[in-house]
């Protein structure tokens, strides 16, 4: 397939964006790594516009691009939302996709959903005030890895190796990630076997190595591969043995041990609101960061008691949910 016509086809094509704008209805770019079932919060983001007034299809046009996993994609993708003089570019899926919204404009207002700081990231000068074209919402899940690999610890007590599976597709996600992790299990006193994935086959490879090194407990980064790869990973985990959690309570219902992460629901409807108020005519400079504050612990006690564990009273003492 010629790369124009691989462009073209990751887009809503079409026929309504162009009647849209013929219309005076506003249009938002939605710019996104991975493919539509790789998305979290996305209905959320919706209600969020909802919340605003706008109704896709209504009074506001949308129009797609996604990457499906190829992040070298996404300045291109972005360049060509730029071109079509969207109202709003909506950044979803991490910085990465921050990143290339803003390489490609600033004077088209951003909305972004980040998992990294993005004033380390240059995307704005502070959360209270921006000051630029981009602002959003700070989701920080790197911060949250100490207290990831202390619940699965917790779990697995007789873990002193802990394996942490990144994407080096995504170099800054897996930079950051790497980080945190050395950091976390350096306090835990706990050794760290570091994998690698960036494709199906090599999630595979990556439990092989798992089994080879006899390490029983894994920490799934919170790259969104991982998260369209959820039931893949949950039942590899499984069938090899291996006691996980990740950042996604989708990974929990999947049949992954557990998740800890910021609530899908609330940072779409966040993000959501945000660009309905930008649509609406406020700045982003002027509009702080917000941050997610609602983290939750999701326990799967079917498959703790598929992988021989008992799980202590003191950690389903502060699971938000337990699933039977």
């Amino acid at each position: 397939m010629l790369r124009r016509e691989f462009i073209a086809g990751l887009g809503s094509a079409a026929a309504w964006p162009v009647v849209a704008r013929a219309q005076q209805v506003p249009v938002i770019g939605f710019l996104h790594p991975i493919a539509p079932d790789g998305v979290t919060g996305l209905a959320a983001w919706h209600r969020g516009l909802a919340d605003q007034g706008y109704v896709e299809g209504r009074n506001v046009a949308i129009e797609y691009r996604w990457a499906n996993g190829r992040y070298d994609l996404l300045p291109e993708l972005a360049r060509d939302l730029v071109s079509r003089k969207v109202a709003v570019l909506f950044a979803s899926g991490g910085t990465p996709t921050a990143l290339a919204a803003a390489a490609a404009t600033t004077a088209i207002p951003i909305v972004f959903s980040v998992g990294a700081d993005p004033v380390a990231t240059g995307l704005v000068n502070s959360l209270g005030r921006p000051g630029r074209n981009a602002t959003g919402v700070a989701i920080l899940t790197s911060q949250l890895e100490q207290k990831r690999i202390e619940a699965l610890h917790t779990a697995v007590p007789i873990a002193t190796t802990i394996a942490f599976l990144t994407n080096p597709a995504s170099d800054f996600i897996a930079t950051v990630e790497r980080e945190e992790a050395q950091r976390a299990m350096k306090v835990l006193g706990l050794g760290l076997l570091l994998l690698r994935a960036s494709t199906p086959n090599e999630i595979e490879a990556a439990f092989t190595t798992l089994t080879r090194q006899r390490v029983g407990a894994l920490v799934i980064g919170g790259e969104l591969l991982f998260f369209s790869q959820r039931d893949r990973l949950a039942a590899l985990a499984l069938r090899h043995g291996v006691a996980t959690i990740a950042q996604y309570r989708e990974f929990a219902a999947a049949g992954g041990l557990m998740s800890y992460g910021p609530n899908g629901t609330e940072f779409g409807r966040l993000a959501g609101a945000y660009t309905g108020r930008i649509l609406k005519g406020e700045k982003p400079a002027d509009l702080p960061v917000q941050q997610v504050t609602k983290i939750d612990l999701v326990i799967n006690l079917k498959t703790a008691k598929a992988l021989g564990l008992t799980i202590p009273e003191t950690l389903l003492a502060t699971a938000d949910e337990v699933i039977q």
